[in-house]
């Protein structure tokens, strides 16, 4: 079956879709200034070599963004969704002694998922879980929001986020829910081994029966006059704080 095409936007977005080999690239639109710059930005020019290139106006490339307050900075690809493999296969293959996933447990500001993507694959978490049916994995704004990030770590969609779960700790995998009422702060957590760390909607936060499936609990601990942060702020602190404590 032909896979469902799709527009990405903007500089890092396009710039980083073609240096990855997974990803196909039917089309790219570009004015005549982003083209000098692609040709800086991308060393081995053969990665341009299939890939049809038009050359369009700024008007043009605005048509074909259509009505949204992003920037395309002269850039418009039109691609296919990677093939990733599934999360049973990538826990079967990673043999890693520390490893460390996200869930995002009905998380579906595109904005916000964009931006995750952005602070896990900056400090090498190694992959994120999404519901599938809320996730949109066709969004202009999801692909500018993560400025090409999101080639370079895996997304698993699942049609379930408690199901893949209740897998992940049967194969070992702690499950630390971030919840703004827990007592225990995430900093007294020491992080070894293998965890999945899950966050919930921007608007109610974690569901019940997902915080009664898993292990622990924790918080950020913030100034107590302001009531929570932005998922996705709270997602890079947590990936930073980690990354740091396993390199130590």
């Amino acid at each position: 079956m032909k896979k469902r095409t799709f527009y990405i936007i903007g500089k890092h977005s396009v710039e980083e879709a073609i240096k990855n080999p997974s990803r196909k690239i039917h089309k790219l639109y570009i004015t005549d200034d982003a083209k000098r710059r692609i040709n800086q930005a991308i060393k081995n020019h053969n990665l341009l070599k299939n890939v049809k290139i038009f050359f369009r106006s700024k008007k043009e490339l605005d048509n074909i963004c259509g009505k949204s307050d992003l920037s395309h900075q002269g850039y418009v690809a039109e691609v296919d969704d990677i093939d990733q493999i599934s999360l049973k296969e990538f826990t079967k293959k990673n043999t890693k002694d520390n490893l460390n996933l996200i869930a995002l447990d009905e998380v579906t500001d595109p904005r916000n998922i964009g931006a995750i993507c952005r602070s896990a694959a900056s400090f090498n978490i190694d992959g994120i879980i999404v519901k599938e049916r809320s996730f949109p994995s066709d969004s202009k704004v999801l692909y500018k929001s993560a400025s090409g990030a999101i080639e370079h770590i895996p997304v698993f969609k699942v049609s379930n986020i408690n199901t893949a779960i209740r897998y992940l700790k049967e194969k070992d995998f702690w499950v630390s829910a971030f919840d703004s009422r827990s007592e225990k702060d995430f900093t007294e957590n020491n992080w070894k081994g293998k965890n999945v760390l899950v966050f919930g909607s921007e608007g109610y936060g974690l569901k019940k029966n997902t915080l009664d499936n898993s292990d622990f609990k924790f918080k950020i601990k913030i100034n107590k006059k302001i009531e929570s942060l932005n998922i996705s702020n709270a997602v890079s602190i947590v990936c930073h704080y980690i990354s740091l404590k396993l390199k130590n």
